[in-house]
C-alpha cells in the first residue's frame, strides 16, 4: 500500500529519528519545513537544521521560511496536498489555516505525558522538577499551545541521575517509535482521541541563561536536579572567586553546614553545604576553562575549605 502523502516539520537532531522512521516506513514524505539556516560559531557561518541535513541526504525538498504562517508559505504547502503533517520540534506556531490543509491533519510528537508540562522546554523542567516518569505524546494539534486532543502515550522511568542531554536522547528515539503505533492505529482505523484535562496541565518556558543560578539555601536534592534539568545548556551556576562556575555532574550527600560553603574539597569532589544536606560536585566548569571531573580541575586549581560558592555572582558562560 502506498504511504501517506505526507510533510514533516522539525528542526533540531531531536526531530530526526522521526523523519527517519517516516522515510523507512515508506510514507510518501513530500517535503520538509525547517527553520532557515542560522549563523554559528566564531566565524558566524550559516548552518544547516540537522532536519535539513537528513532531508537533502534522502533527496527530499525542503523548505524554510521565515514564517510559517505567511500566506504564500501556506499556499505552497496546500499545493503539494499533504494527507498528514507531522511536526516535531518545529518552531513555529502553526496558524489554523495550515492546520486546516490536510485530510488527518496536524500531529505532533510531544516530548512529555500530556497534559503535564506543555510549552518549549519539557524535558528540562521534568528533570528540574524531580519527575520519575515522563514519556512522548502524539497528539492532533490545534490553534493552542500543545492543547490538542491525545493519541497515543508512551511512558518511561527517568534514571535519578540522569541528565537532559542523556533523557533527550532516549526521548527523541522513543518519538519515532510513537509515530509508529500512531500511524499503525490510523491506518487501521482504531487511533482514538482524548482530550486534555486542562486542571492538570503545567507549563515548560522556555529557558534562559538565568534560569540555571544556584540559590544554596535550597536543598541539596533540588539543586542536583537544577544540574540535571539543565545539563548541558544553559547549565546550573554558581560563582567561585568571582568567577562562573557551571556544575555539570553532581550528587547529595548527608552533611551540612552554612549554605554555600565548601566543606571539603578532595578527589571525590567539592562538597558544599545546602539549605538541607549537601551537594558533591564531580563535575564542572570554571568560567574560561575546559569542562573537567572535579579531581582534575583541583589538581590545578585550590579550593580551601570554608569558600563561599556564590560570594560574588558572575553571569558569564564558562
Amino acid at each position: 500500500m502506498a504511504g501517506l502523502r505526507t510533510i514533516f516539520m522539525g528542526t533540531p537532531d531531536f526531530a530526526c529519528p522521526t523523519l527517519l522512521r517516516l522515510i523507512e516506513r515508506g510514507e510518501d514524505v513530500l517535503a520538509v519545513v525547517t527553520q532557515p539556516d542560522r549563523p554559528k560559531g566564531r566565524g558566524q557561518k550559516l548552518v544547516p537544521p540537522p532536519v535539513k541535513a537528513l532531508a537533502q541526504e534522502h533527496g527530499i525538498p525542503v523548505i524554510q521560511p521565515l514564517k510559517v504562517r505567511a500566506p504564500e508559505v501556506v499556499e505552497q504547502i496546500r499545493a503539494l496536498r499533504p494527507d498528514l503533517i507531522v511536526v516535531v520540534a518545529f518552531g513555529q506556531i502553526l496558524p489554523q489555516s495550515l492546520l486546516d490543509i490536510p485530510k488527518h491533519g496536524c500531529i505532533n510528537i510531544h516530548a512529555s505525558l500530556l497534559p503535564r508540562y506543555r510549552g518549549a522546554a519539557p524535558i528540562n523542567w521534568c528533570l528540574v522538577n524531580g519527575e520519575t516518569e515522563t514519556g512522548i505524546t502524539t497528539m492532533q494539534m490545534d490553534a493552542g499551545l500543545d492543547t490538542g486532543d491525545m493519541l497515543v502515550k508512551r511512558a518511561i522511568p527517568i534514571d535519578p541521575d540522569e541528565d537532559a542531554q542523556a533523557l533527550h536522547d532516549r526521548l527523541s528515539c522513543l518519538g519515532a517509535d510513537t509515530i509508529d503505533e500512531t500511524l499503525d492505529r490510523l491506518a487501521a482505523g482504531t487511533l482514538t482521541r482524548e482530550k486534555q484535562d486542562d486542571a492538570l496541565s503545567c507549563y515548560a518556558p522556555m529557558l534562559k541563561k538565568e534560569t540555571g543560578h544556584i540559590d544554596w539555601t535550597k536543598a541539596a536534592q533540588e539543586i542536583k536536579n537544577l544540574v540535571r534539568g539543565l545539563t548541558p545548556w544553559p547549565g546550573a551556576f554558581t560563582s567561585l572567586h568571582g568567577k562562573t562556575l557551571k556544575i555539570c555532574r553532581a550528587s547529595v550527600v548527608s552533611a551540612s553546614g552554612k549554605p554555600g560553603r565548601v566543606i571539603k574539597a578532595d578527589r571525590e569532589g567539592i562538597l558544599v553545604a545546602c539549605g538541607a544536606e549537601s551537594l558533591l560536585i564531580q563535575e564542572l566548569q570554571l568560567e574560561g576553562r575546559k569542562r573537567l571531573p572535579a579531581f582534575e580541575f583541583l589538581a590545578g586549581y585550590r579550593i580551601e575549605p570554608q569558600t563561599t560558592l556564590g560570594a560574588q555572582r558572575g553571569m558569564n558562560d564558562a
